[in-house]
Parts: C-alpha cells; structure tokens; sequence
C-alpha cells in the first residue's frame, strides 16, 4: 500500500504543482529533476513534513526584534524552482552562493552541477553555517563548501566562478561579484530598488551585465547594505515610506498634506482582473520615475470612510514622493459579481498633488498597452561615464550603475 504522505510523495506533489503554475514563465527539467531527487525536510529538521513540502518560506533564524523580518529561512521553493531555472547550471560548473540558509539550495545546485563541479555557499551567521554544513553532510553533499564570511566579499581564493547567486535581496552590487564572474558567467540575484525586488539573471559583458530574465520575488536583505530608508509620515506610525539613499524624501514633510486635505483622486479607463498582479505598474514607474518609492498604511488609516483613500495594496503600494506632496496607486471594483473587475488610478495630496496623481496615471497607461513587456536591465560599475552607458532611465548606488530600459 502506498503512503501518499511520504516525504517522496509530499515533494513530487509539491514539484507537480510548481512545475504547473511556472509563475514566472520560467523552467528547466534538470531543475525539476534535481527537486524531486533532493529531500527538503532533511534541511529543516524542526518543521513538520506538511510544511516542509508546502509551497512557503521557512523561518530558520528568528530576529530578536519582533518587529523585524527573521534573520535567515528556507526560500519558498517556486522562488528556488525560478532562480535555479534562471541559474542554468551545467555539469562541472563552479558555483558562488551568497546566503548558505539551510543548505537545501546549495545541495540543489551540487545535484545539478554534478561530481566534476563544486559549490561554495557563504553566510555572515555562523550558527547558519553550522546548520548547512552539518544538513549538507547528513543529506550526502558534504562536499559543499560552507564559509563564514560577509557575502559581499566573495571567495576570491576558489574563483573564477562559472554561476554566482544570491538568495538574499541586494540593494547593491558588490564589485567583488565582478571580479569573480568571467565574462560569459552568470549572476542570479534579487536586486532591490525603489521598494520592489526583481530575481534577474544577469550575463557578464566585457564591461557590463546584461539581464536574460525577470521574475517577481521576496527576500530578506542582506546584511550590510545600508542603501534602503523608512520612516513614518503620520504621529500614529499608520503610514510608511520606503525608498532609496539617493532619494530626497522626508516623510514627516507630508504630515501636514496627509491630515488636513482631501484626496485628488485620478481614475483611468485602465482595469484588471481580481487575480492579476500590479507589479508590472511599479516597475515602469522605476523605469521612468525619479519619485518612485513604497507605501505601506494600516486598515486604521482608511476604515471607515474617515482616513485616507485606500492604496491599491495596503502592504505594498507603488508611490511617487515629491517634497511635501504624493500619490499612490489606487483601485475600486466596477462591473457586477461574477465579472467583477477593478479600475485603477492614483490618489494625491499635498500642493502638487494633481502633477504627481497625472504622473502616475500615464505610466498606467503606458503599463496597459503592453503589460506582457519587461525591461532590460544592464548593469556597470559605478565609474562607468554617462557616454557610454546604454539608452534609459539610470539609477546610481555606490557599486553600480543600473539602466532600465523599455
């Protein structure tokens, strides 16, 4: 009699269900394969075998501020399924991991890269880097290299390196990865800006990366990099801003258009359906918009009819931010039950409330006239002239320049 709770027949059922969404449009059967052959419950021995084969993220390392995101978990495994799809690994590679985690992503990639290839995997925390190693060991994959060291820095002594990833966000990126990448390598990472984070495969170039794919993604940021800032608007700690160290925002410069004016609501004739997603929105508004940042408000802030207009996604909406003024994006249901779908349109306060509502109102459009399209993005190094960067809208950090292209 078959044990349709097994851990063999938990983990083909989950596979089955990734390989059937390909929420990124992304696959690869030696991935698929290499997921259905490696146990993911080996990696976290405390959770129960429901959940080690549901489609979620695991938390391995909590934080000591409750407030804050945990220190260190097992990735969702369609996000492992993507980033590994995206990875390309071929027998005899060698492979740089940033973020060992559990371990259960660098015995993925040992799988696939076979006997004649190696991974190195690399954590800040050394009680993680106990745990991978003594999970790698125990599953078979002993040997993986698992280091204790900041990310950042690579492992220059094993390089040059056929595959780099990381599986924590970055908000920028680390020269060291040039370094250690031959051109014709390939860089995996979710690369966070102005509030929102992409998974991008990235091809090296004699003197830039060049993005091959994109995939929505959620990670925890990497340790050291002091690029993103937040910070409430509003005495009730309700609403929040997100957004980046070259951005000149100051939240509690908008207390005053918040609390005591009313909204200027701009509505489209662009709609969407109740599951389609809106991140596309965001990522044209960064493409296109210096302004462009995140806002998050609490159901208190817009119960009731008495807060503010209700943003899009409470947790996790695109806004503009300029001085003491800003818009976000908006929605409301039209049509009847059964064929119910939303508008979409962007909701302002302060003095140049209308501009920026105007503003965010175009790139929807923009957005709806080809929603299947991405950008590319190519990456150079911080010193890289504007002469000779390629066509679009570029964003500084202190290691690279990135350029976003529609």
């Amino acid at each position: 009699m078959t044990d349709t709770n097994s851990p063999q027949n938990l983990r083909d059922r989950l596979v089955d269900r990734i390989v059937k969404e390909r929420i990124a449009g992304l696959y690869d059967p030696r991935v698929e394969a290499a997921m259905r052959a490696v146990p993911r419950h080996n990696f976290i021995p405390q959770a129960p075998l429901e959940l080690a084969y549901a489609n979620q993220a695991v938390s391995i390392k909590d934080n000591p501020d409750p407030d804050a995101l945990p220190l260190s978990c097992a990735s969702q495994p369609d996000v492992v399924f993507f980033m590994l799809a995206q990875l390309d690994i071929r027998p005899g590679h060698n492979i740089l991991e940033a973020g060992a985690g559990t371990g259960y992503n660098a015995a993925l990639m040992q799988h696939l890269t076979g006997p004649a290839g190696k991974v190195t995997t690399l954590d800040v925390h050394e009680d993680v880097v106990t745990h991978a190693r003594q999970r790698l060991t125990a599953a078979g994959f002993g040997d993986v290299r698992v280091l204790a060291r900041d990310a950042a820095l690579g492992a220059p002594e094993f390089a040059p390196y056929d595959r780099i990833i990381a599986t924590v966000g970055v908000w920028d990126l680390p020269a060291t990865w040039w370094d250690q990448l031959p051109v014709g390598g390939r860089l995996v990472l979710p690369l966070r800006w102005r509030g929102l984070t992409r998974s991008i495969a990235f091809v090296r170039e004699a003197d830039h990366l060049r993005s091959e794919s994109l995939a929505t993604c959620g990670f925890l940021p990497m340790i050291g990099q002091d690029g993103e800032r937040e910070g409430y608007v509003d005495e009730r700690r309700l609403v929040k801003l997100y957004w980046d160290a070259d951005q000149p925002i100051q939240p509690t410069n908008l207390r005053t258009s918040l609390t005591h004016a009313q909204a200027h609501v701009a509505w489209t004739d662009v709609s969407v359906a109740p599951d389609e997603p809106l991140d596309g929105i965001w990522l044209r508004l960064s493409a296109t918009d210096p302004a462009t940042c995140r806002i998050t408000v609490q159901p208190a802030a817009f119960a009731d009819g008495t807060g503010l207009h209700r943003p899009a996604i409470p947790a996790l909406t695109p806004a503009l931010v300029e001085g003491d003024s800003l818009a976000y994006l908006s929605l409301e249901p039209i049509g009847q039950e059964g064929n119910r779908r939303y508008r979409l349109g962007a909701a302002g306060y302060g003095p140049a409330a209308e501009v920026l509502a105007e503003r965010l109102t175009t790139q929807l459009r923009a957005w709806d006239t080809g929603r299947g399209i991405q950008p590319s993005i190519t990456a150079y190094r911080a010193d890289a002239p504007d002469d000779q960067l390629a066509q679009g809208h570029v964003i500084d950090k202190p290691s690279v320049r990135l350029v976003i292209t529609y």
